[in-house]
């Protein structure tokens, strides 16, 4: 199980939002380059950004900034936001992106995401935005009547990375993530699920932890590490099995 912080990208700054709504936008950080290298110094292991303003735009939007990001870090970094053709999912990876995440048009062009998934094997995510069971699109503006779960098998036989669920009623709004329907998404697949949206807690961590029989890998992280009631470090080590409270013990003294 790896914890993923999460940057949120709006005009350029590090944002939070409430349920994926753009008028909602709490700025955390001035500077999202300062962000990702503090996150990353704190030890973990991968980045997940998303550019909403290309979200909504359906195009990149916050190109020079991801550019910054992707150069000052060590460790991987995963990127949604705008996605919509190869161009840009190969621009992506040249500048040295690891991972693209396919939302809106994983949900609307099929045909484009599995020759996407095909010619870029090993580094396309798919992100599955759900609210109530039904798919939603556009940086979650729009709603979709497509199952969550009926597009996960889809493109489960196309190999992506990984599969990034998020309960969109959840996220943002610091009262738990949704674990039944992540466990029920994840058990249909055979490809590894990120659990994403609500995580608020220590508890919740390890209650996540238990989803790993059920193919959760991962947890993304937002609002809690910015506010607080997470501590990156002690999640981190919670989920290599160290106990934080030894592990600051053990430290040598000045």
């Amino acid at each position: 199980m790896i914890i993923i912080p999460a940057i949120d990208l709006k005009n350029g700054k590090c944002v939070r939002l409430k349920q994926g709504r753009m008028d909602s936008s709490t700025t955390f950080n001035e500077n999202p380059v300062d962000q990702a290298r503090k996150w990353s110094d704190t030890g973990a292991k991968k980045i997940h950004i998303v550019d909403l303003d290309g979200s909504i735009g359906g195009q990149p939007k916050n190109l020079d900034l991801i550019k910054d990001i992707v150069a000052c870090l060590d460790v991987p970094v995963e990127l949604g936001g705008g996605i919509r053709n190869l161009e840009t999912v190969q621009m992506y990876l040249d500048i040295g992106v690891s991972t693209v995440i396919l939302g809106t048009v994983a949900a609307k062009n099929t045909d484009l995401t599995t020759e996407i998934l095909t010619k870029f094997q090993g580094a396309v995510a798919i992100g599955i935005d759900a609210k109530r069971g039904r798919v939603a699109v556009e940086g979650w503006t729009e709603a979709t009547s497509l199952d969550a779960c009926e597009l996960g098998l889809f493109y489960d036989q196309f190999n992506p990375v990984t599969f990034i669920y998020t309960d969109i009623e959840r996220d943002g709004m610091m009262n738990g993530p949704s674990f039944s329907s992540t466990r029920d998404f994840a058990r249909t697949l055979k490809t590894p699920v990120i659990l994403s949206g609500g995580v608020t807690t220590i508890s919740d961590v390890k209650n996540a932890m238990e989803l790993e029989k059920d193919g959760v890998t991962g947890i993304i992280i937002g609002r809690a590490l910015y506010e607080g009631s997470i501590d990156l470090k002690e999640a981190i080590l919670l989920t290599e099995g160290i106990d934080a409270g030894k592990a600051n013990n053990s430290m040598p003294r000045c």
